[in-house]
């Protein structure tokens, strides 16, 4: 019985979970946005994100705090539509 357990249980323990930063449930994924390490990532959907979602932009949440903000929105096209646990989230239109 413990044979058949083992393998199931090593292949659970090797699965790597999302988990975005602390202190929100924004949907965060990937690693940075423009570049791995970035500090603003790209958000998926949930109940609150939805309404921002566009076929032919990127969400991206930034911390409200980010010194580069205005930087990220010259650079990027970005339009500002939703701030949310001290996340800034962003349309970020697909080039």
């Amino acid at each position: 019985m413990i044979r058949a357990i083992l393998p199931a249980v090593l292949l659970i323990s090797a699965c790597e979970t999302a988990v975005g930063p602390a202190g929100t449930d924004l949907p965060f994924f990937g690693n940075g946005y423009r570049f791995d390490g970035d500090a603003c990532r790209r958000v998926g959907e949930d109940a609150f994100t939805n309404p921002f979602l566009d076929d032919s932009a990127d969400l991206v949440g930034c911390p409200a705090d980010l010194e580069n903000l205005g930087v990220f929105v010259l650079d990027t096209g970005a339009e500002e539509v939703a701030r949310r646990d001290g996340f800034v989230l962003y349309s970020v239109p697909r080039r």
